[in-house]
């Protein structure tokens, strides 16, 4: 965010291996992130539930961004409604294809999905997207 690197991972360099589904609170009137978390999509069973339970919590208007590493679609089913409700329809992801997301809560037809379905694909060109995210001046009201 305003040029700085806010989430990284990778499967085979030094970087952290954020498995799962990596989520980001973001203010978009300071530019900054306000939350990140990481469900483990993968290996815990619980993970997807925590997931739909963090997302429904969110107020109306947060804006959300998701990104996945590694393989993040083993349990992820039990967040499929949820992730539907905002826009998110990843159930077509195969094991470790990869996803990215961003959304406002409340506005599923603002959601931008990228969505690569395989494993092979996505060893070569994950999921991923550059974008601008506004708001409204002097307001606290995200667009």
């Amino acid at each position: 965010m305003n040029g700085a690197v806010v989430w990284q991972g990778s499967y085979c360099t030094n970087f952290c291996d954020p498995r799962g589904v990596n989520t980001l609170l973001i203010d978009p009137f300071t530019c900054s992130v306000l939350q990140s978390r990481r469900f483990d999509t993968y290996h815990l069973s619980n993970a997807a539930t925590e997931l739909s339970n963090y997302l429904q919590t969110l107020n109306n208007g947060s804006v959300i961004v998701g990104v996945t590493a590694n393989e993040p679609t083993y349990w992820l089913y039990n967040a499929w409604p949820t992730l539907r409700q905002f826009g998110v329809e990843v159930s077509d992801v195969k094991f470790a294809g990869s996803f990215a997301f961003i959304v406002q809560k409340g506005y599923p037809v603002k959601t931008v999905l990228r969505k690569v379905l395989t494993w092979n694909e996505s060893l070569t060109s994950p999921a991923g997207f550059n974008a601008v995210v506004t708001g409204i001046q002097g307001s606290r009201t995200p667009q």
